[in-house]
């Protein structure tokens, strides 16, 4: 069941809706069509009591001041272009320089801060927007649609899809800050990631085309981790970065829908599954957070308070001709699919 209702308004007159998606146990989704933001979920506890696990507002008003991309869709190219440009068929694109001298997200005005159009079909909500040619600096007219719903009861399911009129980079993802425990931090939360390497990450977050092997370093989620076990661990991407923002190589084939990440918080007995078909993850640790970032609550965040496990492509990879390509050509059509899926164990202590 999808219910929809006015959610808040711009200066000009444009509505923002505000869309509830509903399964079992109590498991509940809000998406609003500014941004594709997930705005909350709340998904049951080992006693099948549902509480809120993602970072994000009550109020859309408080989407539009300067917040770390809380629950968005983030393109045309998620994460960060290196120099802010690239070249594609001799010709050099200079994009938006939001972070640093980088290209961070999609630019100052990303899919994450537009109002999409909005469809409800049955049990689906679907969003779409075109970017237009030139959009941040993008070339070709972008049409995307986003769909969002509800598996096996307690489980939400992104399916993203792309067409263009002439070629463009492309690598959409979703931005939700996760906390499965619903407050405080995340250190005590295990988690998995089926990746061998890393992409490695300069100081500015860039990616340069090489791999890290993650085994005997604080990267090895292999088996599950509490996140807070290592990160403080001496070891370059970690000092650069103040904690884990990195994007694992998934052993699994490029393509192929299966599991990229398992994360558990036993006080809650909360468990999520990030299952996708794209060939990358993106661990951010919530470095970043701090005071004077306002909770749900009215309080502070601190500190770690959240998690993002951001399915895509690899960082950069519009200018690394040896990572996978992420260069959507006229006639083709851009197509994946995550979903994040929510069960409940007795953990033991």
């Amino acid at each position: 069941m999808i219910e929809a209702r006015k959610w808040g308004e711009f200066s000009d007159g444009r509505e923002v809706s505000l869309f509830t998606l509903t399964g079992s146990d109590g498991f509940q989704v809000q998406i609003t069509n500014y941004g594709g933001i997930i705005t909350s979920i709340l998904a049951p506890d080992k006693d099948k009591v549902p509480g809120e696990v993602t970072l994000g507002y009550d109020e859309f008003e408080s989407y539009t001041d300067e917040i770390p991309y809380f629950g968005c869709i983030t393109g045309r190219v998620a994460n960060r272009i290196g120099k802010a440009e690239f070249t594609l068929n001799g010709k050099t694109y200079k994009l938006a320089a939001n972070n640093g001298n980088n290209h961070l997200h999609g630019g100052v005005k990303g899919f994450d801060k537009v109002l999409w159009d909005a469809r409800v079909e049955g049990e689906t909500l679907e969003l779409k927007y075109l970017s237009p040619d030139g959009d941040e600096g993008y070339p070709g007219n972008l049409e995307t649609t986003v769909t969002y719903s509800i598996e096996e009861g307690t489980g939400l399911r992104i399916e993203y899809k792309a067409v263009t009129d002439a070629e463009t980079p492309v690598n959409l993802t979703n931005h939700t800050y996760f906390n499965l425990a619903g407050s405080g931090n995340v250190l005590d939360h295990r988690l998995e990631i089926p990746g061998s390497q890393v992409t490695f990450a300069d100081a500015e977050s860039i990616a340069n085309g090489d791999t890290l092997p993650v085994e005997e370093t604080p990267m090895d989620f292999r088996k599950a981790t509490r996140i807070g076990e290592r990160i403080g661990a001496d070891y370059q991407l970690l000092n650069w970065a103040l904690g884990y923002d990195c994007n694992w190589i998934l052993d699994k084939n490029m393509g192929e829908y299966g599991l990229a990440a398992f994360v558990k918080d036993e006080a809650s007995g909360r468990l999520m599954e990030v299952l996708t078909t794209q060939p990358g993850i993106l661990f951010y640790s919530g470095n970043y957070l701090d005071e004077t970032i306002a909770s749900r609550t009215g309080g502070q965040l601190e500190k770690h308070s959240g998690f993002c496990l951001e399915t895509q492509h690899y960082p950069n990879s519009p200018n690394i001709p040896s990572f996978p390509s992420v260069i959507l050509r006229p006639g083709e059509v851009y197509n994946h699919t995550t979903l994040f899926r929510f069960k409940r164990c007795k953990c033991g202590g």
